[in-house]
């Protein structure tokens, strides 16, 4: 759930996908935040509000709520650049980022913030003019976050004081809903396996590229490659076997349930109603 720009050694494979600009339909209106775009380009992560079951987009250009019709409203008509996203209970989102053009108090990484209200409002929770989360996980009652400034992992019980792990080349990272040790991450290589918490990663011999992951349950571990192929995974990650394709590079994946599963790339937002072997279109971008 986040962007390609966390990952510099994957420039070879995925650098077409740091060019991806959507063009809106309609002509965007300004506020008090900056332009409101009518649709999220460049899109960081995918996650959904368990208070509704509503399918959040974070991106470049803010947050939006997609709607039933496949339509995309932009939250609080706020213009912020939403690097890491993640939803941590009904209505409770964390976020990183930079700020949008017009809040001029706030400092170019913005930290952890969170919102208790569905991303109307933020405030600052740590780190606020330090660190640039481009990946964020809550499970445990913890926040797991990889820090793009330092390259390092980072993990916190309660989102303000942080414990730094290993310092490593990632995509995006993924926490076994079983064990609060065991974590997946994304590297040029392929995955790599945590299981003391992230303080030290092996490779996982033979996996797939892969670039963006999800870990609903612990026989159900999902990863996305550089060429749009979703991969399943029943062992943890320890081996893979290859699913559905959307097309253009990914840019985020996440599920909901047993078997609904939501993609995000450069052509548009896919879901799936089978665990990731079919994919329907369900909004462009």
């Amino acid at each position: 759930m986040a962007s390609w720009s966390r990952l510099p050694a994957l420039l070879v494979a995925g650098a077409a996908a740091l060019s991806l600009v959507a063009s809106c339909a309609e002509e965007p209106h300004e506020d008090d935040h900056g332009e409101a775009a009518t649709s999220p380009a460049h899109v960081h992560a995918l996650a959904i509000n368990p208070a509704d079951d509503t399918l959040y987009v974070a991106s470049h250009d803010g947050l939006f709520r997609v709607t039933g019709d496949g339509g995309a409203e932009q939250v609080a008509r706020r213009t912020q650049d939403f690097m890491g996203f993640a939803i941590a209970g009904p209505d409770r989102f964390l976020g990183s980022g930079h700020p949008g053009p017009h809040d001029t108090d706030q400092p170019s990484h913005l930290g952890l913030i969170e919102s208790t209200d569905a991303g109307q409002t933020w405030h600052s929770l740590s780190l606020a003019g330090e660190a640039d989360f481009h990946a964020l996980e809550v499970e445990h009652d913890r926040v797991y976050g990889y820090d793009s400034v330092s390259g390092t992992l980072m993990v916190s019980d309660d989102g303000k004081t942080w414990d730094r792990r290993a310092e490593v080349g990632i995509a995006d990272l993924a926490v076994s809903p079983d064990d609060a040790e065991r974590i997946v991450v994304t590297t040029e290589n392929g995955p790599a396996h945590s299981t003391d918490g992230g303080r030290g990663f092996a490779p996982a011999a033979g996996g797939p590229v892969l670039v963006f992951l999800d870990w609903p349950s612990a026989g159900r571990l999902l990863g996305i490659g550089t060429d749009g192929t979703v991969h399943h995974s029943a062992d943890g990650g320890h081996t893979w076997q290859p699913r559905g394709r959307v097309p253009g590079r990914p840019q985020a994946i996440t599920t909901h349930g047993e078997s609904e599963v939501y993609v995000a790339a450069e052509s548009g937002i896919y879901h799936s109603t089978d665990d990731g072997r079919t994919f329907t279109l369900l909004r462009r971008l």
